[in-house]
Parts: C-alpha cells; sequence; structure tokens
C-alpha cells in the first residue's frame, strides 16, 4: 500500500560506488527494487554529494569516505551498507546521530583472506619472492640455502578472530604449530595454543601474521622493539590495517637480514585509485611481497559481500530489522502482515518511550507488536499497529513532533 510517508520500492534510490559485485545489484532488483545507480570507482567529492542528495541506500568500499559533512547533507540516507569488513570509512558517530544504521560484512571474505596469508608464509619460508626477483632480473640462485619447508615451522597469530583462526585451521594441515596472541580469551581450534603474551609469540615464531582491527591501541604495534624481538631470520606478514606496522622500521629490519622476508597487503597510505602512485620503504626489496590491498579480492568473496550487505539493507528497508549494525540498536524484526510498521528514531534521553505510547493510545490505535532497543545516543522503538488511514496519518504527525525524534519511517 503506497502513502505519501512510506516510499514505495520502486521510489527508492539505491546507489552503489566502487564496482560492488553484481549481487548485490541483482538482490535488490530480486527484492523489488529498480531505482539502481551503480559505479564502478569512488566519485570526486562534488559528484559524490550530488549523488548522495538522491539516495536512499548507499553502498561502498573501502575508498569512499563519507564524511559527517557529506552526510548532513544526504537528508534522503536511510542506511549505508559498507560491502567490506571496515567501516571506518564512515563517520559512524555523525551517522548515529542522523539515525542513519551502517551495515558491513565482517566474515565474508575470511577465507579469501587466510588462503593468502598460508600461500605467502610457504613462499617467505621458500625465499621464493627474492629468488623469483633473481630470475626476472637474469640471475639463476638455485640453491637450498635459507629455503625452508612449512612443515615443523610456528606460525604466530596475532589477533585469534575470525580470519586468525581460520589461518591456524590451513596452516595446522600443513603440519605447521601454532601459536596466537588475542586481547581477550579464546577458544583454540585444532591445536592451536595461546602465548603466554605477544612477546613470548614473537621470540618463538618463525613466521608472524597479523589479524587485528585499527584502534588507537594497534597503533605501531608492532615497532622497532616487537621486531627486535622476533627471531632471527623470521618473517612478517601484515594483512591487517596499514598502521599497525611501523613499515620504516620493518623495511629497516629486513635489509640487516633480522626480518627475512616480510608481506605486507595494507599501507598507512593507499593510493585512492588504481592510477595513483603507489609509495612504500619496502618497495624494492627482493625478499618483501607487497599486494595491494587484496587480501579479501577474490570473486568469490565479493559476490558473498555483495549478497550478505545488500540483504541487510533490504531487510532494514522492508521491515526495520537492524541486525549486525555497528552503529545503532540491534533489532531483529518479524514480518509485519496484516500491520503497520512504524518505525521512531530517537535520541536516548528518558521519557520518549512514554510519549510514544501515549500517541498510540491518545489517538485509538490498537498495538498489536512493540519492540526496543537502545543504544548509547540513539534509541529505536518498533510498533506495529492497526489503525484506519486517518488514525496513521495523524499518528505520523504526532510521532514527529515528540522531542528528540531523529526520523520516523512508516512500511505497509
Amino acid at each position: 500500500m503506497a502513502h505519501k510517508t512510506s516510499f514505495p520500492k520502486h521510489e527508492i534510490r539505491v546507489l552503489l560506488l566502487e564496482g560492488i559485485s553484481a549481487s548485490a545489484a541483482q538482490s535488490f532488483r530480486a527484492a523489488g527494487y529498480s531505482q539502481i545507480r551503480l559505479f564502478d570507482k569512488s566519485l570526486p567529492e562534488e559528484q559524490l554529494r550530488e549523488e548522495l542528495a538522491q539516495a536512499h541506500l548507499v553502498g561502498i568500499r573501502s575508498r569512499t569516505q563519507l564524511t559527517a559533512d557529506l552526510l548532513q547533507e544526504a537528508r534522503r540516507l536511510i542506511s549505508i551498507g559498507c560491502f567490506c569488513i571496515g567501516t571506518s570509512q564512515v563517520d559512524l558517530d555523525a551517522a548515529e546521530d542522523l539515525g542513519i544504521p551502517v551495515f558491513n560484512a565482517p566474515y565474508s571474505n575470511t577465507r579469501s583472506v587466510a588462503e593468502l596469508v598460508v600461500a605467502e608464509a610457504i613462499m617467505l619460508l621458500r625465499g621464493i619472492p627474492a629468488k623469483n626477483a633473481q630470475c626476472h632480473k637474469g640471475g639463476w640462485a638455485k640453491s637450498a640455502s635459507g629455503s625452508h619447508e612449512a612443515r615443523g615451522k610456528t606460525l604466530g597469530i596475532v589477533g585469534y578472530g575470525h580470519i586468525g583462526t581460520q589461518v591456524g585451521v590451513i596452516a595446522e594441515a600443513l603440519g605447521m604449530q601454532v601459536i596466537f596472541h588475542d586481547i581477550e580469551t579464546k577458544l583454540s581450534l585444532g591445536n592451536a595454543r595461546a602465548a603466554a603474551n605477544l612477546d613470548e609469540l614473537l621470540q618463538r615464531s618463525d613466521v608472524v601474521t597479523l589479524h587485528v582491527p585499527e584502534t588507537p591501541a594497534t597503533r605501531e604495534m608492532i615497532g622497532a622493539p616487537q621486531i627486535a624481538m622476533m627471531k632471527p631470520g623470521a618473517h612478517l606478514i601484515n594483512a591487517s590495517r596499514g598502521t599497525v606496522v611501523d613499515v620504516d622500521c620493518l623495511a629497516d629490519a629486513v635489509r640487516s637480514g633480522h626480518v627475512g622476508g616480510a608481506a605486507v597487503d595494507v599501507f598507512p597510505v593507499e593510493p585512492k585509485g588504481n592510477d595513483d602512485v603507489f609509495q612504500t620503504p619496502l618497495a624494492g626489496l627482493d625478499n618483501v611481497l607487497l599486494t595491494p590491498h587484496i587480501g579479501g579480492s577474490t570473486l568469490e568473496a565479493q559476490d558473498n559481500i555483495g549478497l550478505e550487505v545488500a540483504s541487510k539493507l533490504i531487510r532494514y528497508s522492508d521491515n526495520g530489522s537492524t541486525l549486525s549494525a555497528v552503529n545503532f540498536p540491534e533489532v531483529s524484526l518479524p514480518e509485519h502482515t496484516g500491520s503497520t510498521r512504524f518505525l521512531h528514531i530517537h535520541r536516548n534521553v528518558p521519557g520518549v518511550l512514554s510519549r510514544v505510547n501515549d500517541v498510540f493510545s491518545r489517538l485509538g490505535a490498537n498495538i498489536d507488536g512493540q519492540f526496543l532497543r537502545t543504544h548509547p545516543k540513539v534509541g529505536y522503538v518498533v510498533i506495529d499497529v492497526s489503525a484506519s488511514q486517518t488514525q496513521l496519518d495523524d499518528i505520523r504527525t504526532a510521532l514527529m513532533e515528540i522531542p528528540g525524534t531523529l526520523r520516523t519511517r512508516v512500511l505497509y
């Protein structure tokens, strides 16, 4: 049932940037959304501003930066999907203040990253990066010196979450000994064992791989002191976040031979596009593998991410469910067949819920169901009602007038 206070699907505008997998657009079309704008790249700021002004749902990857200023001007925007693991490219506080939930895909590319890391560990242990570089230059270094099997070596995993555990499982299948360190107590998989602390892990590992989020605590957590603790000739892999490693110190350690080799997929400063110049102190070092932030960039992972994030955006748009939103109260809602659903997003201050309930009581609407969740700054109440069209119009108006209201939507 279409109504001026509730967009029918064919009027909802979906904006998908940065070459998001076709599986996302297919999901939207299958769900009845027809106004979909697709761009293969991130947009210049002015064009992005213009596109956002018309969009109700937006999907981005890692290059598009949704700042507080941009979000403030995107007055039609109801939800954001980050088609990747991270959400640092979105001002989450600003989005929350505006009543805009943000969704991501924290686990869809887990296997892709894990496979790359284990492959890099094998390559580093065999000395392949340097041998490959020599062959390209006309050299021929046929020797077993410095070349080792993965079997029996110790892999140290820093950050034992979804990716770290997958890395451990694959590495164990190769016969590696797996130890890990995490700030939280984690149940180990297989024969993996927790190290006493980060220092012990660094001292024992033949290969160290990093799988931690970007936080103030992880910024340059691997610097000169930590690198010095590593076994002479050990290898370092970073497929987490570029700020986690001091790359200048790592480059010095590789040149000195203290670090036998490294594989780095993420960098403190990365180009915004494929045509931009990439620079790093690690460039030119033959025993270093450099990849352009492609740990999760497989077709399988991108298809999975497209399906996962699109389904979250669709579910929120269709029925108000916010399960797994990163900046918003989480509510998993049933269907509302036979009822009209009101979504009321408000500042989390005392008295709002009583005012909401007073609206329905005063206007004589029968409440079929009610759901409430709160976040530190935002409250989210969902009310299913049976009422006449006149009552529905009056309810919408009254809800919007409640002090502290951020936005109200009606779903028929």
